[in-house]
């Protein structure tokens, strides 16, 4: 049988290996990429500060996201449903649905977040590499987010912090 991925050779990675990075709003830890699993799925990991927004509500249609609650409490605005999740729960967030997600507690959560098919884990490399540089320019964001068949809702946004008491830095400051 044929290996469909371009990297054949077992790979281990470690709780501190892989390139690490901030997102603005939540941290990445990049550990398996597309190009090593044939375009198939990416894995990155995501620790999320205690009642923090971690995306803002978006839309992507290329890709699905699994998120696997390794520690705290997650929840998730899923279409119109908000739902929870506790250390081994796994939550689907489908392409093509509004979606956000945060902590949902008071201790840092960390989640493991599978993106399928793999491409969209460049998205969070181009944003670690543009919020290491400096403040975020709001409309280069909003063009790198369109390359990768995103959009966002800011006013959706807002109105999530708000009524789950969450903190978004990203969010303009009124």
């Amino acid at each position: 049988m044929e290996a469909t991925a371009q990297s054949t050779k077992p790979k281990i990675v470690g709780p501190k290996d892989g390139k690490a990075g901030n997102l603005g709003a939540v941290g990445v830890r990049f550990m398996i990429d597309g190009d090593e699993t044939g375009g198939n799925f990416s894995l990155v990991e995501h620790p999320i500060a205690p009642r923090h927004l971690a995306a803002p509500l978006h839309i992507h249609e290329r890709e699905d996201e699994y998120s696997y609650v390794l520690e705290g409490r997650l929840g998730a605005l899923l279409g119109d449903e908000v739902v929870y999740a506790e250390p081994g729960d796994l939550v689907f967030k489908p392409r093509n649905q509004w979606h956000t997600f945060w902590n949902a507690g008071d201790t840092e959560c960390r989640i493991l977040e599978i993106i399928s098919p793999a491409g969209f884990e460049k998205f969070f490399d181009s944003l670690a590499d543009m919020n290491a540089a400096g403040p975020l320019d709001p409309e280069k964001l909003v063009a790198l987010a369109a390359d990768y068949g995103h959009a966002f809702d800011i006013e959706g946004t807002q109105r999530v912090a708000e009524e789950h008491g969450l903190i978004f830095p990203m969010l303009p400051e009124e």
